[in-house]
Parts: structure tokens; sequence; C-alpha cells
């Protein structure tokens, strides 16, 4: 693998001596992994997937190891198992609401996924819901229920805003949902200020955090948001599961998402009466590992220097940036040019080569992994001009800056490797 670091690009950056940016800034499951290569070695695994699903981290795998041999169904249990299952699920509600910012009369409900929890305020929405056209798919197809108010993105972040404002003040909406940051891009929209204009508009605002709380402290009272949305499992946190946090009054005056035990008070052949959220939400036998499992992962992050944290990953992603932009052909992908932050995430484009082509390559011959396609935002790929999709590395807390050297150089070589097929067969 030297032949990597020999035929990368020299990129001008350096890493600060008080930075973590030349290793790995937490330890994470599968640190480790050798991947087998096309020509018979193997060498280290190079994850570049993290928007995808995140690395558990160690402590938050010591901790779900912990409890499995408590493993019991929660609520309504005496026995011991049961009661310590259940005081560790009811226990993770807080320690969510606290990572987040919750303010005092806000619920925690656990679903699946980011998805999950969007589809289940979309059923408790009174009113139409305006989004815009960078979303994930998640969080532009839950609100069709209700009548999505689709908001083209302008050619920077600011014409954006006024979008957003001139639509909220066509006509009444009683949602805007907006992502915190940008699953193709890694670019941060300004939330306290949508916040502030929803909330002026006479609508509140919903924020897909799925890749934004990986990478960023939220506080949700602070920012003036009403509902967050994420997945543990881009969080750093196994086992499927994900959190819908927020206001309760629509939660409570909705349908339950899931009709059966648990989501109930009283139960009658020809009545019902349905318990408050955010039981009332959580009909069935809950994922206590996963929600388990997310609230560790809070609690680590909440123990790590937020600044150290996001320097590291700022310090690889500008480092990773420069150099495929010394790659000729090769053009990173951005929404805006006046953003004012991007988390951990670099998309890019290799001139004339699928993005599948530039994937196997960097998987068989290199091990490293990255993904490739359109990410679940068909609409915003088609916008930047890249509708059969591109090539997407992200970073996070396991990644380091050797990492970032084999990603850059690799690159390199595959482009290389076209030139010179490309004159022999002329």
């Amino acid at each position: 693998m030297t032949a990597v670091l020999d035929t990368a690009p020299q990129v001008a950056t350096t890493f600060d001596g008080n930075c973590s940016g030349t290793a790995s800034f937490a330890p994470v499951c599968g640190g480790d992994l050798v991947a087998p290569l096309t020509d018979g070695t193997s060498v280290r695994y190079a994850n570049f997937d993290y928007a995808a699903s995140a690395p558990a981290l160690t402590a938050v795998a010591d901790r779900v190891q912990e409890l499995l041999p408590f493993y019991a169904s929660v609520h309504r249990g005496a026995g011991y198992a049961s009661q310590v299952c259940t005081d560790r699920y009811e226990g993770a509600r807080g320690v969510v609401a606290d990572f987040v910012g919750a303010r005092a009369d806000d619920v925690v409900v656990f679903t699946r996924n980011t998805t999950d929890a969007l589809n289940l305020l979309a059923s408790c929405v009174p009113g139409e819901t305006v989004v815009l056209d960078i979303e994930h798919h998640a969080n532009l197809l839950s609100w069709n229920r209700n009548g999505a108010r689709v908001v083209r993105s302008a050619d920077t972040v600011e014409e954006t805003v006024q979008r957003i404002v001139a639509e909220l003040c066509t006509r009444p909406a009683a949602l805007l949902a907006v992502t915190g940051a940008s699953n193709v891009t890694g670019e941060v929209l300004p939330i306290a200020r949508l916040a502030r204009i929803a909330h002026e508009c006479g609508a509140r605002i919903l924020v897909d955090a799925a890749q934004l709380l990986p990478h960023r402290r939220v506080d949700i009272a602070d920012l003036g948001v009403d509902y967050l949305a994420f997945s543990g499992h881009k969080l750093y946190a196994p086992f499927g599961a994900g959190a819908l946090v927020g206001r309760a009054d629509w939660l409570d005056a909705a349908e339950p998402y899931l009709a059966g035990g648990g989501a109930t008070k009283n139960v009658e052949i020809d009545a019902v009466q349905w318990a408050a959220a955010p039981q009332r939400h959580e009909a069935g036998t809950p994922n206590v590992l996963g929600a388990v499992a997310i609230a560790a992962a809070c609690e680590a992050l909440a123990g790590f220097d937020a600044d150290a944290a996001e320097l590291h990953e700022r310090v690889l992603c500008d480092r990773l940036t420069a150099g495929l932009d010394a790659i000729t052909g090769v053009r990173v992908l951005r929404i805006w040019p006046d953003s004012p932050d991007a988390v951990g995430i670099v998309t890019f484009t290799v001139a004339g080569a699928e993005p599948r082509e530039v994937a196997t390559f960097l998987s068989d011959r290199y091990g490293i992994g990255v993904r490739d396609g359109k990410f679940c935002a068909h609409p915003l790929l088609t916008r930047l001009g890249h509708g059969a999709g591109a090539v997407r590395a992200s970073l996070g807390l396991g990644s380091s800056g050797a990492d970032v050297d084999r990603l850059v150089g690799a690159v390199g070589e595959f482009v290389r490797e076209r030139v010179t097929s490309g004159a022999a067969a002329h």
C-alpha cells in the first residue's frame, strides 16, 4: 500500500499539534477491521461511510454488552430483569433529552430511525408542511399525506432563506421541515434563523438531524426548534433505533402511530383510552437495547471536548477536499458558495467515470469503503448536474489522517490509470 501514499498529490494542509487529526479521535468498533484486496493481500479497512451508518463507539458496545444478561421486556414486569430493563429504557429518554437540550415539557419518542420519526410526526401535523428540494427522501416524502409544499433552493443560502420566507408568507403552514446538514454535501443551514422565521409566520419547525447531531452539539431550546429527529445508527449506536424529540401537544392530539399494547390506558370492546405521548406512539415491545445504545452514545459524545472533535473533523475534511481538488477531473460537490458550515461529508465525481466504478476500485484495490449513488436525494443530485450519482466520503470520530491520505492517493491512482489506459487505446 506504500504506492498509494507515494503517488498522492501534495496537499498543503498541516495538522495543529493539539489536534488529533493524524489519528482517530475516539475508538470505534471495527477500527482494526482488515479488508481483502484483489491482489490477494489485505489491509486495514478505511471507513468513509459514516454518513450511512457510523460504527459503534466502543464505549457504547460495552454498555450494551453489560445490559445483555438482563435482557427482558420492559414495563408491567415485576421480575428483576424486567425492572432493570425498564429502568434503563425510561432512563434513556432523560439522557437523550439532556443531550439535545430539550425543554422540560418536551417528550422523547423512541422510533426505528429518522425516517420512522419523520413519518410519525407527519401523522400528527395539523396542516401543510413546507420543505426544501435538497432534502433526503425521508424529509421530502414523509409529508405528502398532509400536502407538502416544496421550495426550490436558490444559488445561495441567503436567497434560499428568502424563498422560504416567501413561501411561508404566501399562505399559512403548520410546519417547516428542514435538514440540519445535507447528507450529500454536509452543508449546514442557519437553523436558529429559520426557527425564528417559522415562528413569526405561525409555523413550527422540524429539524432532520440525522447528519447534524453526530457532528455538532445541538440545543433545541436555545435554537428554538420544535421537533428534532435522528437515528442511532448514525450516532455511533447500533441496533436500529431513533428518536423524535419535541413538543407534546400535537403528539397527544393525534391518533397513535401504531395501535397496540403499551399505547393504551384502558381497552374495552367498543372503546379505547389511549395513553399520552410518548407511550401513545410506542405500541408493542420496544427496542430496549437500541434506546440504551443511543443513550450511551449521547453520554459518550457529551463527554468529549466538542471544540476538539469539531477541529479534528474540520482538519481532515480540509485535507481531503484539498487533496481531491488537486486531482484533474475530480469535482467536489457543493450546493451553495455561502454556506456557513459543513460537517464531515465530501461528495465528489470523477469525469468520465461511473460512481460505482470508482467505489469498486477504491474497495477492491485499496480497502476503502465509500458510498456511491444518489444517496436518497435524487432531486438534489439532479439539481447539481449529477443525476447519475456521485461518490460520497464521510468522516467521523474514527477517521484519521492516514485514512485521508490513502483515499486521496487511491483516487489519484484511479484517474492516472484511466488516463494511461485511454492513451494506450489511442
